[in-house]
């Protein structure tokens, strides 16, 4: 809303004049933007909140975003698919550094999206529970083609998330399964623990999960020298804009 921001200063201007309340303070959030008028900025007190960088601490955040409480409460087989359902999301959110070569759009995969797809996870296995079975077609398609699938558009980028859930979403999970793609000769794992209570979990996100590796993320080893090119250019590019 640029429009109403220089009309927003100009209103702070007039309460200044007329000797606004000494406690009298205004809060705006916003997403980065280059039209936020100079006096507005100059007048506030300015806090970020910057995206976790990498698999871990987008896993720890992923992860802390449910409460302690609800996590001890919850099945042991919910649990489980929880922390696969984090690492799901931290990886469709990390693929999109690499540019085109993880996604070929860049999609608003959110924190709403894990959010709606655990709320999804508890009612379905609820209604499933005196069956005994975890309905992962069911899951699958809820994930890949309605929560995060209603992003993506393109059809290479539904077949990556339709394989990555595959992958993911099985009855091997229960039992300890392997969360990276398995890739010949990379002896690279982070496996999907028991159930755990919280703080557990927090704890073997921290030991447990390896250094930043594309392998995380279904790619090759080199789909990091052209992110960690582009990353030093986009960073003498704002130091000599400074």
């Amino acid at each position: 809303m640029p429009g109403f921001l220089l009309e927003l200063e100009k209103k702070l201007d007039n309460f200044a004049q007329e000797g606004s309340n000494a406690g009298f303070r205004l809060f705006v959030s916003s997403d980065p933007s280059r039209d936020i008028p100079i006096g507005l900025l100059e007048r506030s007190i300015k806090l970020t909140n910057e995206p976790p960088q990498g698999l871990k601490q987008n896993m720890k955040r992923a992860f802390t975003f449910f409460n302690k409480e609800e996590i001890e409460e919850k099945d042991p087989k919910i649990k489980t698919i929880l922390f696969a359902l984090c690492y799901f999301h931290s990886v469709m959110l990390e693929r999109r550094k690499f540019g085109a070569k993880g996604w070929n759009m860049r999609y608003p995969f959110s924190v709403g999206d894990l959010r709606d797809s655990a709320l999804v996870l508890n009612n379905y296995m609820d209604e499933n529970a005196s069956a005994g079975k975890v309905p992962w077609d069911d899951l699958k398609y809820i994930f890949g083609e309605i929560m995060y699938g209603g992003h993506i558009v393109d059809d290479w980028d539904r077949i990556y998330c339709a394989a990555t859930l595959d992958q993911l979403m099985n009855n091997e999970l229960l039992d300890e399964a392997e969360l990276f793609p398995f890739i010949e000769g990379r002896n690279v794992s982070f496996k999907c623990p028991p159930p755990y209570t919280y703080d557990k979990y927090l704890e073997h996100i921290d030991t447990e999960c390896p250094t930043e590796t594309p392998l995380a993320f279904g790619m090759h080893p080199n789909a990091e020298i052209d992110f960690r090119t582009n990353q030093c250019i986009e960073l003498f590019r704002t130091l000599q804009e400074i």
